[in-house]
């Protein structure tokens, strides 16, 4: 029992983790324009994400874009892409796999040590997920610190994180800490120990005493 709630426990967090991937992906605030120093504009903030760059005015009223054309775009922005479209297909992926080998579920009930595995199989893949997309978060986030900290950066073009980068962050964490939950849920191999040899006892001896 102890194990099927571990499981389950796993389960859901890589789920709301991979939930988290998905909505940290679509939204453009991965960096915003920062109020640091002289750059003090309070008429309109801009974002950017992986796929649109985005105008907020002081109404509240958002204006996005969409990015031109894909050989316009930075390498690194284009890796980013890449390892968060890796994550989600690979979530996407893991979650079959780790459902197949739920306890819950009446698939493979014929083998309960298949069932494990194909279990621990999604933690692991959630696992690759989890890290693919903490890469791509770390990775950006780096790039805008850099950018930030940079003497020859303007003081107007300079950019903060945005909140899409921290529930990133936290989406892999979720990811990485459910499959890790999932990857304990492993049967343990019970050691078999050769059976015992039956040795037939000996009958008394019918002699006959002698005086």
């Amino acid at each position: 029992m102890a194990s099927g709630g571990l499981q389950l426990l796993g389960f859901v967090l890589a789920f709301i983790g991979w939930i988290g991937i998905i909505i940290s992906a679509a939204l453009p605030q991965w960096k915003m324009s920062s109020y640091a120093g002289d750059n003090i504009v309070t008429a309109q903030a801009i974002y950017e994400g992986l796929w649109m760059s985005c105008v907020m005015q002081s109404t509240g009223q958002m204006q996005c874009k969409v990015y031109d054309s894909l050989l316009k775009l930075e390498g690194s922005l284009q890796a980013t892409r890449a390892l968060m479209v890796a994550g989600i297909l690979l979530g996407l992926i893991a979650i079959f796999v780790a459902v197949t080998g739920m306890k819950c579920m009446k698939c493979m009930e014929d083998d309960e040590v298949k069932k494990m595995r194909m279990a621990v199989f999604g933690g692991v893949i959630f696992l690759i997920a989890g890290f693919a997309v903490l890469v791509a978060t770390s990775w950006y986030g780096h790039r805008v610190a850099r950018d930030f900290y940079n003497p020859f950066t303007p003081v107007n073009t300079r950019f903060e994180f945005g909140q899409a980068l921290f529930i990133g962050w936290a989406a892999a964490s979720l990811t990485i800490l459910g499959g890790a939950f999932l990857c304990c849920s492993c049967p343990r191999r019970e050691t078999s120990y050769p059976p015992t040899r039956a040795y037939p006892k000996s009958a008394p001896s019918a002699g006959k005493d002698y005086v």
